[in-house]
């Protein structure tokens, strides 16, 4: 998987425990006909059938480093620390690739030398790999992006350059670090988005984000105060309906329902208690135009 002529794209896959998924992601990894990666899997020491999935790839991918870590974001950094890509990636272990996923992204950084990250399309998949639904991903605006996590992770690409820059993954996270990095490097560069669907962005009852809805919350509200003190309306309210409803909020598309919006009111002013009034009047406007959209139908 070299050719010098072209630019140098480094993935790091952090593992832990993740045999179900593991020889999906690292053949996702290489099929790709993109002849220039350097492919590393960063292992937390897993018990599971991992270490003998693992072995039978050591002379096919250029690293494998197995143990005990302090969670994902330590894994990537420690991966790409030792990489020499021009351009990095993470691709988790439960998600693939798509083919063609690398070459493309390559060639919008060819085609846009100034874009910190490139991103594409991607699709939500069930545990046994059927298709969800695709994720809802948008055009990069960098106003929207504070209230809506539209990029995929497995669907990203950044320039190591930038990644370098904003001081890497931050490992006090958990549930949000790509999000936190997103954030991070708008605030630095600029986002390119492309058409081509590029990865599977596995859900299951074991992902982080699904597993425990209420922490993920948490770290998304502690995360977006850090960066804006400020946390707005459409997370307050995803939250307020996962506890009215408690369904995963994957695989059964949440409803606003009178008693979640009343909730998202007393949440978002206590969690923005230091800006109570800016988020009742954003509670408001989103009241108010749902009520006109409704009207029009």
């Amino acid at each position: 998987m070299t050719d010098a002529s072209q630019p140098l794209v480094s993935i790091v896959t952090p593992s832990f425990n993740s045999a179900p998924f593991l020889r999906e992601c690292i053949e996702s990894v290489l099929a790709q006909d993109y002849p220039n990666i350097e492919y590393i899997v960063m292992d937390g020491g897993s018990t599971d059938g991992t270490p003998a999935i693992l072995e039978r790839y050591r002379d096919r991918v250029a690293r494998i480093h197995s143990a005990p870590d302090f969670g994902q974001a330590q894994a990537i950094n420690r991966g790409l620390s030792g990489a020499q890509g021009d351009i990095v990636a993470f691709l988790n272990a439960d998600d693939a690739y798509l083919p063609h996923a690398v070459g493309q992204a390559v060639r919008a950084f060819a085609a846009h030398p100034g874009a910190a990250v490139v991103y594409g399309n991607a699709y939500h998949v069930a545990e046994s790999g059927s298709t969800i639904a695709p994720y809802p991903t948008q055009e990069f605006d960098r106003a929207s992006l504070a209230r809506s996590c539209y990029i995929c992770q497995p669907a990203a690409f950044v320039r190591r350059t930038a990644f370098e820059r904003v001081g890497a993954m931050n490992p006090a996270l958990h549930y949000v670090l790509d999000y936190d990095l997103w954030l991070r490097l708008a605030a630095v560069g600029s986002f390119v988005r492309i058409e081509p669907f590029l990865a599977r962005s596995r859900v299951h009852a074991g992902s982080k984000s699904v597993s425990d809805r209420r922490a993920f919350y948490n770290e998304v509200f502690a995360m977006l105060r850090s960066h804006y003190g400020y946390v707005p309306y459409e997370w307050v309210q995803g939250y307020a309906s996962y506890l009215v409803e408690r369904r995963d909020q994957f695989f059964t598309k949440p409803r606003h329902t009178a008693a979640a919006a009343a909730l998202a009111l007393i949440a978002g002013i206590w969690i923005n208690r230091g800006r109570p009034g800016t988020f009742f009047t954003d509670w408001l406007a989103h009241r108010t135009a749902g009520k006109a959209l409704f009207r029009r139908r």
